[in-house]
């Protein structure tokens, strides 16, 4: 089961992903907060699997949230869930910890399925999301190019083959078919390359390859 905390100013919105989320026999809704500081509290209190936070709210906003969440000692993963596709907004929030990004006009189920996902230490993004945040990338000249690649010199050569079927966006068990592997092996390669490369999750993992040319 996991267990979920819906992160939003608008009491109408959690209501709303409250009941979406309680409709699935996997998800259970522990806790709801109406900005970032509360979810902080609720978060230190209880034991949170994924997290949906909002960007814009009192007190503290959903990118400092993400941050304090995330340094948690057990730090639920977050799915940044916004009406504003920004691209600092993006940028940030991946920045800061987010597993994933989506826009509040996603269709419920890829809502459901980016929880599950994400509890299972995959990521996902909005695909406009993700297109803004490579033209970023592409439009700042890589500046950190060869820091990247530096980095990416630490891995094996199995970890890199791995590093780019994930900045793909594959998931463990699609890394797993394509390279002959076991899916538990596939997730300890994961947990090194996230060691190796000084990186919270798989989101900034993909960027750094892609910052590197790992992958196209």
């Amino acid at each position: 089961m996991i267990r979920a905390m819906i992160v939003d100013d608008d009491a109408l919105v959690r209501l709303g992903l409250a009941d979406l989320l309680d409709a699935d026999d996997g998800i259970e809704v522990v806790a709801q907060a109406a900005d970032g500081v509360q979810a902080v509290e609720l978060a230190a209190a209880h034991r949170i699997d994924v997290a949906l936070v909002d960007v814009r709210m009192p007190r503290m906003d959903g990118i400092t949230a993400t941050a304090r969440l995330r340094a948690l000692p057990h730090p639920p993963r977050v799915v940044t869930l916004t009406t504003f596709d920004l691209d600092e907004y993006v940028y940030n929030a991946l920045a800061a910890g987010a597993d994933g990004f989506l826009l509040k006009d996603t269709d419920p189920a890829e809502i459901l399925r980016a929880v599950h996902l994400v509890a299972t230490g995959s990521a996902m993004l909005h695909p406009a999301a993700a297109r803004r945040l490579i033209d970023r990338y592409h439009r700042a000249g890589r500046p950190r190019a060869a820091a990247a690649r530096a980095r990416i010199e630490r891995l094996t050569p199995r970890e890199r083959d791995v590093l780019a079927l994930l900045a793909r966006g594959d998931t463990n068990a699609d890394i797993a078919d394509r390279l002959g592997m076991r899916e538990s092996t596939v997730k300890s390669h994961v947990s090194r390359i996230l060691t190796a490369l000084e990186v919270s999750n798989r989101v900034q993992a993909a960027l750094l390859a892609r910052d590197a040319d790992l992958v196209p």
